[in-house]
């Protein structure tokens, strides 16, 4: 079932998302050669605190931490680790968040926003989610590096343009899947977008190509109050992946290079707002 969403709700979404597109921003500015992506993990997970909210990440399906940190290869889910970036590496950062905190116990600055008025009118509200990922060159990329991430952030603007009310859902999809075809590259089939808001992930699915010969996948006409999680994944090689031996990532099967960029998006009166817009 798809929940549409009332203007308070994409309002305190708006604000989620807003800290979400701050966090992430902070992190592209960390990437550099020698970071770990523990290291990285640490400071989203302490600014998001910072800023009032709760990862929407971590404890979802067991996951045990703030943030994904998917290098080359590795499309979506990697575990942060020990593991530290190298020149011309590329690096997905995909975060959730939970705004406002609607467990306060469980945030490092409970104690100094619960006695703000602010927070005290916060306090109860039901959280909701945004959902957001960029990927970063690691300093000197080669150019397949950098066509890869052009295409994928573009297919995501493509979508994103696709996006108002009355249009079908399957126009996004394929709009998608066209834009990153013609650029001589694959579309990750088997990982897709989603609606985003009371859950992390909810009704409908997103897949970003087109679907029209399956039916594995419904197509729905797109309504005002809808909130979704826009997600091209983009492959150098084949569009065929793999687990990771922890279980939690997702790898191309030949090992070629991946992208990933997404947004949370409110469908409009007339179009759609960026709710996690850098």
């Amino acid at each position: 079932m798809i929940r549409i969403k009332t203007k308070d709700e994409i309002e305190l979404m708006r604000q989620g998302g807003k800290i979400l597109a701050q966090v992430l921003g902070e992190l592209a500015k960390k990437i550099k050669p020698g970071i770990t992506t523990k290291e990285l993990d640490e400071l989203a997970e302490n600014l998001i605190y910072q800023h009032g909210a709760l990862p929407g990440f971590k404890g979802f399906n067991d996951y045990p931490t703030t943030l994904c940190t998917s290098i080359n290869e590795e499309i979506v889910h990697a575990l942060p680790s020990s593991r530290r970036l190298k020149e011309g590496d590329i690096i997905g950062l995909d975060l959730g968040v939970l705004y406002p905190p609607e467990n306060c116990n469980a945030c490092a600055m409970a104690h100094s926003c619960g006695g703000s008025p602010r927070g005290e009118a916060l306090r109860g509200q039901k959280g909701l989610y945004t959902d957001a990922a960029i990927t970063v060159a690691v300093g000197n990329a080669s150019p397949e590096a950098k066509k890869i991430i052009e295409v994928a952030k573009g297919a995501l603007a493509v979508a994103i343009d696709k996006i108002k009310p009355g249009r079908k859902l399957s126009e996004v999809s394929v709009a998608i899947e066209n834009f990153v075809k013609k650029q001589g590259l694959a579309v990750i089939r088997e990982l897709i977008g989603h609606g985003v808001g009371y859950e992390l992930h909810e009704d409908p699915e997103i897949p970003n190509f087109d679907f029209s010969n399956t039916r594995q996948f419904k197509d729905v006409v797109l309504k005002e109050g809808m909130t979704l999680a826009i997600e091209p994944m983009v492959a150098a090689g084949s569009h065929k992946i793999k687990k990771s031996k922890d279980k939690f990532g997702y790898l191309t099967e030949d090992d070629s290079l991946a992208a990933h960029f997404e947004h949370t998006v409110a469908v409009t009166e007339k179009g759609c707002e960026i709710l996690t817009k850098i």
